[in-house]
């Protein structure tokens, strides 16, 4: 667009009388050189993806689960809801849960921690597909619970889907023995999941939230596509994004938010970082990348990694709420 609107002002007699290369030169300093490399970038995810999505519409096969390894420690009692909203209260895992008991958190032969499971969610009429670095990239690094959720393309309702994560969390933490989970969200998926955590008492299985572009307080682009009634939760003035911005007390997840300057699908830009006075938040500015290389470049993924094995999160008390910066994510 910035080419467009800078040529369509150069006369005519100019630009029959310049080469390419020469107009080109006359361009480039009214448009930052950062702004372009992101823009090819994203164009070049865009085709990629575009190959890779067909492959992403079936639904993902959870792997077996695993033998029940003898040196964890001995089973404890799981303190979360029989149902998605349920009261934080103390109570029987329910009939996912009662397969296998929830376990403490696991080692490795090393004698680290091994990484919690983690759920991806993708965002509007995306798929799994979009997680397929992302994934590779934990799983090189010792990730093994690792599962991308698909939800329907016809999903309405964000407060629908975040009950279907509910109970994709709770089999996953009956398959793998785990007590809870990570999870990561790409944009409407990371909305998804902060309103599980936030509002339906998934904090008492997720330690942390992830979000990559994602519109905590709304945004206004496109407006056309206020048809959609799912885009029209992700507005400004949406009564969910008025919930969200409720109180939230006790709330125990650690919610981690990477966002672009560079992002227009954020409107306002900062929208895509969350402030929220009863929330533990750090948001991570990620310079020189857009909306569709979040999941995907290798120098989110290893922010991503040092997040999810961060200390804290998850025992904290309210005294403990705040909202911090999070050191910048430069890409050349």
């Amino acid at each position: 667009m910035q080419v467009l609107s800078f040529i369509s002002g150069v006369p005519r007699s100019l630009t029959n009388r310049r080469t390419v290369e020469q107009l080109w030169e006359l361009c480039e300093p009214r448009m930052p050189s950062v702004a372009l490399r992101s823009t090819a970038l994203e164009l070049a995810i865009l085709a990629g993806h575009l190959m890779l999505y067909p492959a992403g519409l079936t639904d993902e096969r959870p792997a077996r689960a695993q033998a029940p390894d003898p040196a964890d420690p001995a089973p404890r009692a799981a303190n979360t809801p029989t149902a998605p909203g349920a009261p934080k209260t103390a109570g029987a895992a329910g009939a996912a849960g009662a397969a296998k008991a929830p376990t403490a958190r696991r080692s490795r032969e090393d004698g680290t921690p091994e990484p919690r499971p983690v759920l991806m969610l993708h965002g509007f009429v995306d798929n799994r597909s979009v997680f397929v670095l992302l994934r590779r990239s934990l799983a090189r690094h010792g990730w093994r619970d690792l599962q991308c959720l698909n939800y329907s393309p016809l999903t309405c309702d964000i407060h629908a889907a975040a009950e279907l994560l509910g109970r994709h969390v709770e089999e996953v933490c009956a398959r793998t023995g785990r007590d809870g989970v990570d999870l990561v969200g790409h944009s409407l998926g990371g909305l998804i999941a902060r309103y599980y955590a936030q509002c339906l008492g998934g904090d008492l299985r997720v330690r942390n939230v992830v979000t990559l572009g994602t519109p905590h307080t709304g945004t206004s682009v496109v407006p056309l596509a206020s048809a959609h009634p799912i885009v029209r939760q992700m507005r400004p003035d949406s009564p969910l994004i008025a919930e969200l911005s409720r109180p939230a007390p006790g709330c125990r997840t650690r919610f981690i938010s990477f966002w672009s300057e560079l992002d227009q699908w954020m409107v306002p830009l900062e929208t895509a970082q969350l402030h929220h006075p009863d929330l533990w938040t750090e948001n991570v500015r990620v310079s020189g990348i857009g909306h569709l290389a979040l999941p995907v470049h290798p120098a989110v993924a290893a922010r991503i990694r040092e997040a999810l094995t961060a200390p804290g999160g998850g025992a904290r008390t309210g005294s403990s709420v705040r909202t911090v910066t999070g050191e910048p994510v430069r890409v050349a």
